[in-house]
């Protein structure tokens, strides 16, 4: 149990400052409500019930996000791969070269569809 003690104070730490922060920011904060705060808003637009003049709602925003979330993911798992890819051999090779061919397919799908395309 000795190696994990400073981990748990960590986390102990952690739940103290996150539960502090919501804390103090709901009793020191302003109270101040306007039109324009309480008005809903997503990805820079106004909702509207449906599409403006009926056409179809473009969707290159999630395009975009969705490459960026990803590529982040591909980072995330390649770098382990490039510290150990050594001790890892051909399987670890082969598993790399299938997560990168899986991973084009968003990619290649976006870049049809005209994601990079901006106007």
């Amino acid at each position: 149990m000795d190696p994990y003690i400073p981990i748990l104070i960590m986390i102990g730490l952690a739940a103290v400052l996150g539960v502090g922060g919501l804390v103090a920011s709901s009793l020191l904060g302003p109270r101040r409500y306007n039109a324009a705060k309480v008005d809903r808003y997503e990805s820079g637009i106004q909702p509207t019930p449906g599409a403006d003049g009926g056409g179809r709602i473009p969707i290159k925003y999630y395009l975009v996000a969705m490459t960026f979330i990803i590529f982040d993911v591909e980072v995330v798992f390649l770098y382990p791969w490039a510290v150990a890819h050594d001790q890892l051999g051909v399987f670890g090779l082969v598993a790399t070269m299938t997560f990168l061919v899986l991973i084009t397919v968003p990619f290649i799908y976006e870049w049809r569809r005209g994601g990079f395309d901006w106007e």
